[in-house]
């Protein structure tokens, strides 16, 4: 009997791409509009890529900078740009401290789910977490920013998907979502989730603290502090 579903956001929080995802996105921007000075202030951590691309978009003075057909097109350019940018001898994957030995420990537990909860669009996920030498098919409930562009929206949609092995929607604290930002923290608050926040992205852990989550990490190398929080 499955009881806990752990969904994990990808950037900053299992690993880093040594800024693949920003220069690919850029790319794909740059071949449609003018203005890539402006993307500078633009952040990307805690976004979903469509709220990504909108927002540079706007930044770069586009009329219809939300129009879902070219966010869509945007996004799939992304993609080609992404799996290039990860070939290049100068990208390093890294994955966070503590990551594979916290999803070995996971997976080894009784009615846990492992699961993904990314603004990555989907196809954008897999390239990242291969590139980091870890199999996709680990996770076996993902909600994506090809589902929604809103973050918030993403929990319900995983949870939604996690009903053909729970046999029910799992809710409430049963779910934990584990990110690298406020956004992962706050996201989960619609269908009462619970949020463990790792200091390994932009955001330090007294930033992540005041967020109000279930624990805080520097990382995840302590596997048995992590998982004592994610299970209890």
């Amino acid at each position: 009997m499955f009881d806990k579903l752990v969904l994990f956001d990808i950037d900053g929080t299992i690993l880093l791409t040594s800024g693949a995802g920003r220069r690919a996105i850029v790319a794909a921007l740059t071949e449609q509009v003018a203005g890539a000075a402006a993307f500078d202030g633009v952040r990307f951590d805690g976004k979903t890529d469509p709220q990504i691309v909108a927002e540079l978009l706007e930044a770069a003075g586009d009329p219809e900078p939300r129009e879902p057909a070219r966010l869509n097109e945007v996004c799939r350019r992304y993609v080609g740009h992404l799996a290039q940018e990860l070939k290049r001898p100068t990208t390093r994957t890294t994955v966070m401290p503590g990551v594979p030995p916290l999803l070995d420990r996971l997976e080894a537990e009784p009615g846990v789910v492992l699961g993904l909860l990314t603004g990555n669009v989907a196809e954008g996920a897999a390239l990242k977490l291969r590139s980091g030498g870890l199999d996709p098919a680990r996770f076996r409930v993902g909600a994506y920013g090809s589902d929604a562009a809103e973050r918030a929206d993403l929990p319900a949609i995983a949870a939604g998907r996690a009903a053909r092995i729970f046999g029910r929607v799992p809710s409430g604290a049963e779910i934990v979502i584990i990110g690298d930002t406020p956004a992962d923290i706050h996201c989960g608050a619609g269908i009462s989730a619970r949020a463990i926040a790792v200091a390994t992205g932009g955001y330090s852990s007294a930033d992540l603290s005041a967020c109000g989550p279930h624990a805080v990490f520097e990382d995840l190398s302590d596997t048995e502090r992590v998982l004592q929080a994610i299970l209890t």
